[in-house]
């Protein structure tokens, strides 16, 4: 009898694997940009969708005074084990995002990893934004990168692979396949993963997922962010402090959390 899948998507395989496909991410742009994002915003910061650390680890080394909150235990459990490696001790919370409940609020809110696409349910992206405003200190700043996963006049299929080793001779494959509905402007996708002893397959996994990321352009994605009440919106290219260009297809939205409740409360006085 096959085992029922959990209600979360990063689990068994691709837990697993995740890591050693992605392999050396130190040099990836988005660290040093969301560092200088916390240097200019401040402290303390949540990591939303930190799966096994890859941001939350390398901040919590430097000092930085982070938490991090993903929806998968198995990701939390390998974030803990690469924790303890490093003789770090974070705080991790086991949530759904936009159900979001956590004891204390945030100077500075980091989505990395275009994660706010995952959420592709109609009004599930604007609860969990909401729960992210909510969670952010007066003035405090929640960024997000975000992707525009199709444009008219693109293939509506793709078809990738990739394969690494990890240290200990094991090697993982996934085989990806996704397809793009501009209907509903989600994408539907498709994962064989593996993993590869001494040249045999030892297991394998098919993950299937419908809407399984949703796609926004500049303009939507601006828009997610002034709906969630939030202020001085900006879209960045890339990971830069620039204005997106209109042709960029990855951008990161800014925005604060307006300070004015603060200064009613002050005029109240």
């Amino acid at each position: 009898v096959p085992m029922p899948e959990p209600d979360y998507e990063y689990h068994g395989l691709m837990a697993e694997a995740w890591d050693v496909l992605r392999g050396d991410t130190s040099g990836w742009p988005d660290r040093l940009f969301y560092l200088d994002l916390i240097r200019r915003h401040g402290q303390p910061v949540l990591d939303v969708g930190c799966g096994t650390g890859r941001l939350l680890l390398d901040y919590l080394e430097q000092g930085i005074d982070i938490d991090g909150v993903d929806y998968s235990p198995e990701m939390l459990a390998r974030c803990r084990r690469q924790a303890a490696e490093r003789s770090l001790t974070p705080t991790l919370y086991e949530q759904p995002v936009e159900a979001l409940a956590l004891p204390r609020c945030y100077r500075t809110i980091l989505v990395p990893s275009s994660s706010i696409q995952l959420l592709t349910a109609p009004g599930l992206v604007n609860r969990a934004l909401g729960r992210l405003v909510e969670h952010l200190l007066p003035g405090g700043l929640l960024a997000a990168s975000v992707m525009t996963l199709w444009e008219e006049g693109d293939p509506l299929e793709s078809e990738w692979e990739a394969e690494a080793t990890r240290p200990d001779g094991v090697t993982f494959r996934r085989s990806a396949r996704s397809r793009f509905d501009p209907e509903i402007m989600c994408e539907h996708t498709e994962d064989l993963y593996q993993k590869v002893v001494g040249g045999v397959v030892v297991a394998e996994e098919l993950h299937r997922k419908l809407r399984a990321t949703r796609s926004y352009t500049q303009v939507e994605a601006r828009y997610l962010f002034e709906r969630a009440g939030l202020v001085d919106v900006r879209v960045l290219h890339e990971f830069t402090p620039e204005p997106a260009r209109p042709e960029d297809t990855l951008f990161v939205v800014t925005g604060r959390r307006d300070d004015d409740l603060r200064n009613e409360d002050d005029d109240a006085g």
